[in-house]
């Protein structure tokens, strides 16, 4: 493993910012810690800098020691870069100087060669010679990213890097980021509280709280198979339904057995909360359960539709906008889970 962190904590006076986490990021990979506020991802990140010391734990990159209780290699021998929130830009300089700013190490020669390299992986080559200030957000944005990977670093750490940006360039440049940091294959570690943000750039999230470490998994299983209630709440949408486990891959709930074609075992007779996704809820016009919409939300390809279902219970239901109904009406769908989702109530 490229980068692992023991069993680390950190407290701050009475506060446990982070309490026992642990995990392992291979070489090329790009992860993503996701949580709300306050949930210790930022000190995490903090910690793997150097900007902070552990109070429990190790930070090791490459078997190399970073960080322990009472050693702490300074940041600037880490050999790590960093992209922060607000990008951290020196107004006084150019785009080109910005991003020459950590070179001053080589030759003038292989500086500027590195420079222009940097620029055009980001496409400001033809900005060089602008100033920060008459530059749009997403192009600050990648002048920090190409400050940050020029030198070379080893580890690239990213504190909320687009939360200043509106949504349409947030998601337009978290592809972006992610496609050139594996086109230059180098490792990075993420911090957001944006779940799309997360999905769209990490191979590997882990979601926090609380200072703990809930779920270190790929995108698809923390959306699909999430491992605690507090991670199938916070990651996607959905909701859940009471039920009693009649076999290892059915409940019966209010609006009938559910099943699926991937389960976790269960013992009958459990009484739980099923876990029902938008997705997982078809619309079927030859259905013969029928929920009434009693709210909309149209989201351009689909409407997500808010149903009260027979029982009293209400589903999320994502439909093709073609299908464009309205309050009050009643649609026909049938509940299709891929993964029988279900905590003990």
């Amino acid at each position: 493993m490229w980068l692992e962190l023991a069993d680390i904590a950190k407290r701050f006076g009475p506060c446990q910012a982070v309490d026992g986490l642990s995990l392992q990021l291979p070489r090329g990979d790009i992860a993503c810690l996701l949580g709300p506020s306050g949930c210790g991802k930022t000190t995490v990140l903090r910690c793997v800098a150097g900007f902070e010391s552990v109070d429990r734990g190790s930070i090791r990159a490459h078997e190399r020691v970073l960080s322990q209780p009472g050693r702490t290699v300074p940041p600037q021998q880490r050999r790590i870069g960093m992209v922060f929130q607000d990008y951290a830009l020196f107004p006084h300089l150019t785009v080109a100087d910005n991003v020459a700013f950590g070179l001053h190490a080589l030759p003038a020669a292989d500086r500027t060669r590195r420079t222009d390299a940097m620029l055009d992986a980001v496409g400001l080559e033809q900005q060089r010679r602008r100033y920060p200030h008459e530059l749009s957000g997403g192009q600050q944005q990648r002048v920090a990213l190409a400050r940050a990977l020029a030198p070379q670093p080893e580890l690239l750490l990213l504190d909320e890097p687009f939360s200043s940006l509106d949504v349409e360039l947030r998601q337009r440049l978290s592809v972006e980021v992610r496609d050139l940091l594996k086109r230059l294959n180098t490792t990075a570690l993420l911090v957001t509280h944006d779940q799309d943000e997360a999905f769209a750039v990490a191979d590997r999230v882990g979601v926090m709280r609380d200072g703990r470490l809930e779920q270190w998994d790929t995108p698809y299983d923390l959306y699909h198979r999430p491992a605690t209630r507090f991670v199938a709440d916070f990651v996607g949408e959905g909701v859940f339904v009471r039920g009693t486990v009649v076999a290892a891959d059915a409940v019966q709930t209010g609006i009938g057995t559910i099943r699926a074609s991937a389960s976790r075992q269960w013992t009958p007779g459990s009484n739980v909360d099923l876990l029902l996704r938008p997705d997982d809820v078809i619309h079927d016009d030859a259905s013969g359960l029928r929920g009434q919409i009693c709210q909309r939300a149209f989201r351009g390809a689909e409407f997500l539709y808010s149903l009260r279902m027979p029982d009293g219970t209400h589903l999320l239901s994502l439909v093709p906008s073609h299908h464009d109904h309205q309050l009050g009406e009643h649609i026909g769908v049938r509940i299709e889970p891929d993964h029988l989702v279900a905590f003990v109530s």
